[in-house]
């Protein structure tokens, strides 16, 4: 719950108080530290002791997590896609003569 308190902060932040001109800057250091963070990941998950014998089923897991991901955003972005961002002919503003 701390986590996502912190990232609303974040991004409360960063949408009203965090200059424009330092955008740039901004978008380097948190490439950066999203780096770091995934580094520190790894870190953790190599240090478990049973890591090795747990590797084949976690792998499995992320696959299957992954996999449901992908297709639950395409069917629920295709379809919205296709009622609210592609133009029909016919509809909209009738061309004047």
């Amino acid at each position: 719950m701390t986590i996502l308190i912190l990232m609303c902060a974040g991004a409360a932040v960063g949408l009203w108080l965090f200059p424009a001109r330092w955008q740039k800057g901004n978008a380097k250091v948190q490439a950066g530290l999203t780096a770091v963070l995934i580094f520190c990941m790894g870190v953790s998950l190599g240090a478990r002791p049973g890591f090795f014998e747990e590797l084949a089923s976690l792998g499995l897991k992320s696959l299957v997590l992954c996999g449901a991901s992908i297709l639950g955003s395409v069917a629920l972005v295709y379809p919205l896609t296709q009622r609210f961002l592609v133009k029909r002919p016919g509809k909209g503003r009738e061309e004047k003569k």
